[in-house]
């Protein structure tokens, strides 16, 4: 493999690899927003406080692993938490009530995190098991970025399997369809929705402890990936795993070669791509017409 051909193939796994950590935050707000309705503009917020969440636990315990269970769980239980106080209390107000309060969760959370960690960069290490490189044909690539890409991997086939193989997945399906019926069959839809409200931020969580390492922890965060996740699911189409998944490899790459060849020009091409897609299918790539 000559130079170029090295240099193409790193960036094309670069990409793959911040697409999978896009995935993480992304297919977490397609189960809040695109499933259950619930337009959270807090989502990016909660992938920001997991990485804070992560930078603690490592300080305190000095693991990454324990940083990887234990702040995601953190952060879905933040999450529990708005939705059964908070989200819960405006859903009569329709869309406007969930924009305007999750929104200011958001805004809360900034606050939360500059006020308990300040606003300088704080870095976390990679865990020593996952330094260096590994050899691909002729290309050395970090392990950490290999490792990011299967974990993403592991987090859709469990996602897909609960959602798509088991009874929860079909009671969360069937009172997405209609919470009405699903309710009159003695099953409580608040509790069903609150779990998936907090199984959405765990996801984002994972990506912000993933991400941490690689892009350090800032308050700045939150809006450096969330708004991606919005055109994912958007473009992808509302309650679409498979569509989620594809958009996120595809923005990763136009990321990574938009930086690499067209630098100032990198975000004009996802949110044109994102414009083309939505000018064909309204719905998204794999949406579904309701």
């Amino acid at each position: 493999m000559d130079v170029t051909a090295s240099m193409y193939a790193a960036q094309a796994i670069h990409g793959i690899a911040f697409g999978m950590v896009l995935f993480l935050i992304a297919a977490g707000l397609n189960v809040i927003f695109g499933m259950m309705g619930i337009l959270n503009l807090a989502h990016g917020a909660f992938f920001m406080l997991a990485a804070y969440f992560c930078y603690s636990v490592v300080a305190m315990t000095g693991s990454f692993w324990a940083a990887l269970l234990i702040a995601p769980v953190l952060t879905a239980l933040v999450g529990v938490f708005v939705e059964r106080f908070f989200i819960r209390k405006v859903q009569i107000m329709g869309a406007m009530g969930e924009l305007i309060l999750t929104l200011g969760v958001a805004m809360l959370i900034l606050g939360g995190v500059k006020f308990f960690w300040g606003t300088e960069n704080l870095p976390i290490s990679v865990p020593p098991v996952l330094e260096g490189m590994v050899h691909i044909g002729a290309l050395d690539y970090p392990i950490y970025r290999i490792f990011m890409i299967v974990l993403a991997l592991v987090v859709l086939a469990i996602m897909t399997l609960l959602l798509y193989k088991t009874r929860l997945g079909k009671i969360v399906r069937a009172a997405v369809s209609d919470r009405e019926m699903v309710n009159a069959l003695g099953i409580n839809v608040p509790l069903v929705f609150m779990f998936v409200f907090g199984i959405g931020v765990w996801m984002a969580g994972i990506g912000g402890v993933v991400i941490a390492p690689i892009l350090t922890v800032f308050p700045g965060l939150a809006d450096q990936v969330g708004m991606y996740a919005f055109i994912v699911v958007v473009t992808g189409g509302l309650g679409s795993l498979k569509g989620a998944f594809i958009v996120s490899i595809i923005f990763g790459l136009l990321s990574s070669f938009g930086i690499q060849f067209f630098s100032q020009l990198a975000p004009v091409l996802i949110v044109g791509f994102m414009a083309f897609v939505l000018a064909i299918k309204p719905h998204g790539l794999f949406g579904v017409k309701e």
